[in-house]
């Protein structure tokens, strides 16, 4: 039994279809509060950009030693996977040891063929790649892709967009605008592309949310998402077990991997914010304006000096040199760099230039930050 999902975001679409409905079940629950995703009867899916995610264990071993049979091979990290790429004629072939997957992509038509063995692997997989097929053709069509938390006003669709690197404050903005009564649209990017004469349209970047232990407890979450595992729920399944742990234990102390790089996080699914967190998730806005926050443990949160020039910070596109996690293997973008055209990213910057900057100063005091927040988007 052949199960289908369609997803769809502005202007691009791709179906994906599945032996295990577990696949599309996924794709629909990861997408659809952010991205239009419905469930399509398979027999009548016949054109537009495909992905088939199979059970396949046969065939992801002919796959794999279809990789291995002498030809040329390039390995690449993607999402964090080992992952061997080579060519048969057409088709750009690959395999991901960790995840036991197998990948047959067919550029010049936009199907995908995953096969793999594990039904969790196979369907995160499925999910990750029909989001970069979705990408691919926006970029193609003009949009690019900013490194940026997003707020809407559901009033009148006003998009707050936040800047800044690691650390920050571009998250602990989002949330803590979107529990006081805007909607998240996204915690760490978004797709935009210039629209009439001067708007920035700005859509959703679906993905799982990365928020920090300390976090949680200071938005006042954590009693909610220990309840949530008491209750036999649970998060995304790339969060860390010690996180999930610390969870259940009520301890809220940041975790820190083995090289202290890189913080342990609660990994949270798009459609678990309103149950959980009260907090209303927007699918789409107008940019009204820029705030580039930064976290200042012992300073009072306020709106204070800065200048800022986002058409001169290339990091704050997901551009190929940016965009590590996800290089585009398969060319679905066709050669469109991964934050999107240069004439796109170009246009992007000025129109963005033309709205309202504020650096707001925010601290571990959430009231205060709220507060400070409050007064910034006022004055937008």
């Amino acid at each position: 039994m052949i199960s289908a999902t369609r997803l769809q975001a502005a202007s691009a679409a791709v179906t994906v279809l599945s032996n295990r409905t577990e696949v599309t079940d996924w794709t629909r629950r990861y997408f659809g509060p952010w991205w239009a995703a419905s469930a399509v009867d398979a027999t009548q899916v016949c054109a537009g950009p495909v992905l088939v995610a199979d059970v396949d264990p046969t065939e992801h071993a002919a796959l794999t030693l279809q990789v291995h049979d002498g030809r040329p091979a390039e390995e690449v990290e993607y999402a964090r996977h080992r992952m061997l790429v080579a060519r048969d004629g057409e088709d750009i072939i690959a395999t991901s040891p960790d995840e036991s997957i197998g990948y047959r992509c067919t550029p010049s038509t936009g199907r995908l063929v995953l096969s793999g063995v594990g039904v969790m692997e196979l369907a995160l997989a499925a999910a990750r790649l029909a989001r970069e097929v979705v990408r691919g053709q926006l970029l193609r069509d003009g949009w690019a892709v900013l490194h940026a938390s997003a707020v809407v006003r559901p009033k009148d669709g006003a998009t707050l967009l936040s800047f800044g690197g690691k650390g920050a404050g571009k998250t602990t903005t989002a949330l803590l605008l979107a529990s006081a009564g805007w909607q998240l649209l996204a915690n760490d990017r978004v797709l935009v592309r210039p629209t009439g004469e001067r708007d920035v349209e700005v859509v959703p970047w679906p993905s799982a949310a990365a928020l920090g232990l300390g976090l949680v407890d200071s938005l006042g979450w954590g009693a909610a998402a220990r309840g949530h595992l008491q209750e036999g729920g649970a998060f995304h399944p790339t969060q860390h077990d010690s996180v999930t742990e610390a969870l259940l234990a009520g301890d809220f102390t940041p975790l820190w991997e083995d090289s202290k790089r890189r913080e342990r996080k609660v990994q949270v699914f798009p459609d678990q914010f309103t149950p959980l967190f009260g907090v209303e998730l927007a699918t789409g806005g107008r940019a009204a304006g820029l705030f580039f926050p930064r976290v200042e443990a012992d300073s009072s949160p306020d709106i204070v000096d800065g200048d800022h020039a986002l058409g001169l910070r290339e990091d704050d596109f997901m551009s190929g040199a940016t965009e590590d996690r996800y290089p585009d293997i398969f060319g679905l973008a066709q050669g469109v760099d991964g934050g999107g055209r240069r004439s796109a990213r170009d246009e992007v910057s000025a129109r963005l230039a033309a709205l309202p900057h504020l650096t707001v100063r925010l601290s571990h005091d959430m009231p205060a930050s709220i507060a400070a927040l409050r007064k910034a988007a006022e004055a937008i």
